[in-house]
């Protein structure tokens, strides 16, 4: 389920415009009007956009996309950042892991390795590591999530108990700015604690998530070290980085078909 370049381009307009027609999008392109219908039916399919009479504008940015849809959205893409994220954690590391498809999909990735502790919020990340018996696997506290991912008040008084190798963290979505941004103020707030007690900092995010704007406000690119991602970002969120000196580690390509 991965975002072909006109898909990307639609999304990038839509941020600028908040609301396309059907025609426009068709004059622009050079496709016709039933090819664009059918890109906004799979971008709001995904959760991306919404349809309006007439067109499409940006998805909500109060409510994110249902956990199965998000488990399957650029799956493979979040594969490929996983292995990149596994390859660069060394052995006998200690590491917090926070709430996201994507951040799972590190977990998955990290089973092979030997001597991690590592603290988490995400249920899920907790089931995936815990049968290695070489690693230690410590769970924070608080109020279960749908998604099995844990916040509040008393998770984040448990991640500030530690200070640890790497933190790994992802997000909902990051704007032209730079910053850094989220659905959930609570889950925001668990993940600046994971940012503040990390010794270095590393955001997993595939390319969706830079042509996403939720609403809550979770730091600026320049607080974390390391960015893996399936794609380059685009000009203005990589001139941030430049900027702010962060590392930027990009999966190889997966060449993918046409939908004219």
């Amino acid at each position: 389920m991965s975002l072909s370049q006109r898909h990307l381009d639609i999304l990038e307009m839509a941020k600028q415009s908040g609301f396309l027609s059907t025609e426009e999008l068709s004059k622009t392109f050079k496709v016709t009007a039933q090819t664009i219908r059918r890109d906004i039916n799979e971008l709001c399919d995904k959760g991306l956009l919404r349809r309006y009479h007439g067109g499409a504008g940006l998805a909500s940015s109060v409510e994110n996309v249902d956990y199965p849809t998000r488990q399957v959205l650029n799956h493979e893409a979040k594969i490929r950042i996983a292995h990149m994220v596994a390859e660069y954690i060394p052995d006998n590391a200690s590491l917090f892991i926070n709430i996201g498809t994507t951040t799972e999909e590190v977990a998955k990735a990290l089973r092979g390795h030997r001597k991690l502790r590592i603290i988490t919020n995400n249920l899920n990340v907790a089931a995936s590591l815990c049968d290695n018996e070489d690693f230690e696997v410590i769970v924070a506290g608080g109020v279960v999530r749908r998604d099995r991912g844990v916040i509040g008040e008393s998770t984040i008084d448990f991640v500030r108990q530690f200070k640890v190798d790497y933190g790994i963290i992802g997000i909902s979505g990051v704007d032209g700015d730079g910053t850094l941004l989220d659905f959930d103020y609570r889950e925001v707030r668990v993940a600046q604690a994971i940012i503040e007690n990390a010794r270095q900092v590393i955001l997993v995010t595939d390319h969706t998530k830079f042509s996403c704007n939720p609403m809550v406000r979770l730091g600026h690119i320049s607080e974390i070290d390391v960015l893996f991602t399936d794609r380059q970002p685009p000009e203005s969120i990589m001139a941030e980085l430049h900027k702010a000196k962060v590392e930027l580690h990009v999966s190889d390509p997966v060449e993918e078909e046409s939908d004219d």
